[in-house]
């Protein structure tokens, strides 16, 4: 990629950084601002990027990820706002602010403009992200461009707006239900006699290689967990327990959770 072009991230924490370290890697020539100033740095530090301030970010950074929170986006954009309006050449607003609507980015800045929103995941900061995304007046290039910053992140997948935030209450909230999983599998495993750190370790190994099958056998969840449950034996039993339990309504039920805080958010 052309490392003429600027992207700015405005603000540091766990998600934009993640997501700064594939910008990274694309070649690009990267721009950090966070009120933070350490954390700000440290993150340059990692990326090769530069320390900079908002201001400075929304006049020359042709990518311009807002990385911060859905209470504080709409200040963060009306304080930038008369800087970008004055800006003559293209440039792109990249938000990441859970539940807020590109219609709502654009009644903060006081205008419409080329809008890219997503909803990256955690997982993304080693590569193995879900990164959905939407687009209102973003030319088939940008598009590309925005592709191949991202690329490094994980798997990029385009949603219309109006199915992100059901979307994202699965890909983004799920890591978090998966870590109690895997939690929970050890804590089963450590009672059952097993060492604490070895029943992580196969706990965490267990639920990527299941994922990964899941993935790359294209069968259905259901037949992959028959397979495991021999007549009578003991992965049957486990299942009953989960069952009586009622672990997959547990899971609906969270989902359904995230996806209304997050229109709630919006």
């Amino acid at each position: 990629m052309n490392c003429d072009i600027k992207v700015a991230f405005i603000g540091c924490g766990n998600m934009g950084g993640a997501l700064a370290l594939s910008a990274a890697k694309s070649g690009c020539s990267l721009m950090l601002a966070d009120p933070d100033s350490a954390k700000m740095q440290s993150l340059a530090d990692v990326t090769g990027g530069k320390a900079s301030t908002n201001e400075v970010c929304a006049k020359t950074a042709q990518y311009i990820f807002m990385a911060v929170k859905p209470q504080i986006i709409g200040a963060v954009l009306k304080d930038m706002a008369p800087i970008l309006k004055e800006r003559t050449d293209s440039y792109v607003i990249v938000s990441m602010a859970a539940g807020v609507q590109i219609a709502t980015i654009h009644n903060h800045l006081g205008f419409n403009c080329p809008t890219i929103r997503i909803m990256p995941n955690t997982p993304a900061s080693v590569g193995a992200g879900v990164i959905l995304y939407c687009t209102d007046g973003v030319s088939d290039e940008n598009e590309q461009i925005f592709c191949k910053l991202m690329q490094g992140a994980g798997m990029i997948d385009a949603l219309p707006e109006k199915l992100i935030d059901s979307a994202s209450a699965l890909s983004g909230c799920g890591p978090a239900f998966v870590y109690q999983f895997i939690e929970a599998l050890a804590d089963g495993a450590v009672d059952a006699g097993l060492p604490r750190d070895k029943a992580l370790l196969y706990a965490e190994h267990t639920v990527a290689g299941a994922a990964t099958l899941a993935l790359k056998s294209g069968e259905h969840p259901c037949k992959l967990k028959d397979a495991v449950c021999s007549p009578g034996g003991s992965t049957i039993e486990g299942v009953r327990a989960l069952e009586a339990g009622a672990f997959r309504s547990s899971v609906i039920e969270a989902v359904i959770a995230s996806y209304k805080r997050t229109k709630e958010l919006g």
